[in-house]
């Protein structure tokens, strides 16, 4: 009689679990959620580093602010000319009463001098004489403190087609910036001296640098 194989997949009665049962146990399919996890935590890395990156940038540029190595541009009132133009009527002062500077701001060699003769003539006080680098456009800007108002629009009659600029001085002086479209000045027995206001330029006119605001004279040329 044939003896009965051993069913080796069976010992002491409890059933033998092979290596190939025992692999399949612990390996698991891939979860499609842990690649969804993985791309959440790089953005969010990326997002991280930004952020970082944003705090310490605004930390840095704070610091450089505070320490002056960074400046931010502010308006100085003392520097630019007012934006608005005075309404106030004003009666013609006399001409000896008119401390005035005179400033050339074209290439035409001696031109402030020839002009502040020609002021002086009409018994204008005249100051300075000397160039500048002014940056204005037109036939000449009138400048003055607040104080000054009445004697700028004296001087403005004298020189027709001229802008007036207010600036910060707290004296009656007057400055007048000759510029490129410069002709002449009014004959002095036609100039009005009616009460009237202020003639301020269109903004599209105004002065192009600001920056150079008060004039500054230069050296060198014939002013």
């Amino acid at each position: 009689m044939a003896r009965k194989a051993k069913d080796v997949s069976v010992l002491h009665g409890h059933r033998v679990v092979t290596g190939p049962e025992l692999r399949a146990t612990f390996e698991t399919e891939p979860d499609p959620d842990d690649s969804a996890r993985l791309r959440r935590r790089v953005v969010h890395g990326v997002v991280l580093v930004l952020l970082v990156g944003i705090i310490v940038a605004a930390i840095i540029t704070a610091l450089a602010i505070i320490s002056g190595q960074l400046k931010i541009p502010t308006p100085e009132a003392s520097k630019q000319p007012a934006a608005v133009c005075p309404t106030a009527t004003f009666d013609y002062t006399p001409n000896d009463k008119i401390n005035l500077n005179v400033y050339n701001a074209t290439s035409r060699a001696g031109l402030a001098r020839t002009v502040a003769d020609e002021f002086a003539a009409r018994k204008f006080v005249v100051g300075t004489v000397a160039n500048t680098q002014d940056a204005y456009r037109g036939v000449a800007a009138v400048v003055s403190g607040a104080a000054g108002q009445s004697a700028a629009f004296s001087v403005q009659r004298n020189l027709p087609g001229s802008d007036y600029f207010q600036d910060g001085r707290t004296d009656a002086s007057v400055d007048v910036i000759l510029s490129a479209d410069y002709k002449e000045l009014a004959p002095a027995d036609r100039v009005d001296q009616t009460p009237g206001q202020l003639s301020c330029p269109r903004e599209s006119k105004r002065v192009a640098d600001p920056d150079k605001w008060p004039v500054i004279p230069t050296a060198g040329a014939t002013p």
